[in-house]
Formats: structure tokens, sequence, C-alpha cells
């Protein structure tokens, strides 16, 4: 674990702070980002942090390693010998990717100050990045939990859901929804977060429980929302996702029609969203199955 250490402070010193959008500030001592930031970024504490960079905390987990990768913005060689130095076997064939690419972040951070929702999932839908806007419209992602990013659980069981279609629409989505997630099972056999969320959904929603007997298979395609906000009102977009990324991952579009009145809405709340972004958070970090070892 010696070289450890010596890493996250490396890769740490070498991320802007724009690069994880996050704005500079005066007076910077520090190259890179700082611990804090870090912390901020991986959904740790700040004090896990400073003890990693001391070769204080020992076994970290796959799943912190993940985080980490992610907030540094490492590419496929040096997450992998992230987790070979901490001595944690990487995630096999049979487990979803999480790992979000240098490249793919490139993407996402492109649509930051345009009046365009995008996010990345995994191939289980599990929100992973996204833009602004996407916190504005949908609540900001960190401060939900895995299962609560998850655009399946909140579609089949969150009542208060804020988005619609047209009747034909919601059957076709729901629809290949489940066949999405169907599709992901045959791929990523031994993820057990997998498993798990279907038998949850299972359980707790009879209309997904239905569709799953059904053994639908399909995937999700280009469609049209409204989305209800309470800020600017009902927003008519047309959603795109962009499939066939690095580990199944996709990435969702939304859109409204150039000059329309659904476009102003759409910018008045990517502004409001920026605005927040750079406003010192007191909201809670990414949450997913407990650490053992971050406090």
């Amino acid at each position: 674990m010696d070289e450890f250490p010596q890493l996250i402070r490396a890769w740490r010193t070498r991320v802007r702070p724009a690069d994880v959008g996050l704005a500079p500030g005066l007076n910077r001592r520090t190259p890179g980002l700082r611990r804090e930031e870090l912390a901020l970024t991986a959904g740790v504490s700040v004090d896990y942090i400073v003890r990693l960079e001391q070769g204080r905390a020992r076994n970290p987990s796959a799943q912190l390693l993940t985080s980490l990768a992610r907030a540094l913005r490492l590419n496929d060689e040096e997450r992998e010998h992230l987790f070979r130095v901490a001595g944690v076997a990487l995630p096999s064939a049979g487990h979803v990717p999480r790992h979000i690419t240098p490249t793919a972040q490139r993407m996402v951070d492109r649509f930051r100050n345009l009046p365009v929702a995008v996010a990345m999932h995994t191939a289980i839908y599990e929100v992973v990045l996204w833009n602004p806007l996407w916190a504005a419209l949908f609540g900001d992602p960190s401060s939900q939990t895995r299962l609560e990013r998850n655009v399946a659980w909140r579609y089949f069981t969150d009542r208060a859901h804020p988005v619609t279609h047209t009747p034909e629409d919601e059957e076709t989505y729901a629809r290949d929804l489940v066949g999405h997630l169907r599709k992901a099972v045959s791929r990523y056999p031994d993820d057990p977060d997998l498993s798990q969320l279907i038998t949850r959904l299972t359980r707790a929603s009879p209309e997904f429980s239905r569709r799953w007997r059904e053994g639908t298979v399909g995937e999700l395609r280009t469609s049209r929302k409204t989305l209800h906000t309470a800020l600017a009102g009902d927003i008519v977009v047309d959603c795109d996702t962009l499939t066939g990324g690095p580990g199944d991952q996709t990435i969702v579009i939304m859109t409204a029609a150039p000059g329309s009145e659904d476009e102003q809405k759409l910018d008045l709340l990517r502004v409001i969203g920026l605005q927040q972004l750079h406003t010192p958070p007191a909201r809670r970090l990414p949450a997913g199955p407990p650490e053992k070892d971050h406090s």
C-alpha cells in the first residue's frame, strides 16, 4: 500500500476544479484539487482522503476505488493500477461496469453551458455522470442513494416522478426499460446489485413484475416526454438514448425544439443549476452501500 498514498496525491494535483464542475476560486496554493474537493467529488469524507494520503486507511473497497478513479479522471490503465496497488481485484466481466472514461467525461462536460440535459447511465440505468441541468430537473444525483439514482427504480416506484409520456409512449417506454434490464441480466449474471435490483423491483412494482414475467427484451429508444418542474412549469423535451459506449454505458440527451418556449425554460433551469453548483454545498455526499472505512 506504500505506493497507494503517493498515487492519490499525484493524481489529485493534476485534476483541475473545472474538470469536475467546481469553481476554481481565488488564492489557490494547491495545484489541482484540494482534499475537500476530491472528497466531495468521490463522495467520501475529507478525513478519509487525509488518511488515504497518509497511508493510514487500509483495505479500501472496490466501490470506493471506483469512486476515486472516477473523481480523479483515471484512464483504464491507471484504474487497473489503482486496484492492483490497493490489493483489490478488478470487477469481473460478469459485473456491471461503472467506470467512466475521461473521454466520456469530456463529452458530458461539453453540454455544461447549453440548454441540454445530459446524463450517463450504466447498463442497468443507474446515473453515474450528469451535467447541472440534469440535476436541476431531476434532483442532484450526488444527494441520492444508488437505488434512487436508478431510472427503473424511480420510474416504477416513485409516484412523484416528474416525467410523463403520452399513453402510447408510456407503454413503449415501460416495456423497453424492462427489456433493457433483461438484456443486462444476461450480460452480467454475476452482479449482485443487478439481481438485488430485479428482486426489489419485482416486489415493489406489480407493473414491473408483470412485464418481467412476460419475458420482454428490448432497448430504450428516442421518445418525447413532458418534464414537470416547480420553477419553470411543464417542459416538453425530446429524449435521445445513445448506446454502445464502453461497458454498455448509455448517454441520455434531452433537448427542446430550437427557439421554443420549452428551450427557454431549459436554459433558465440550466442557469439556476449552475448557480446552485457554485454555491458552497450543504448537501449529503453520494451514497451507496456503506463503506467500511470512511469515518
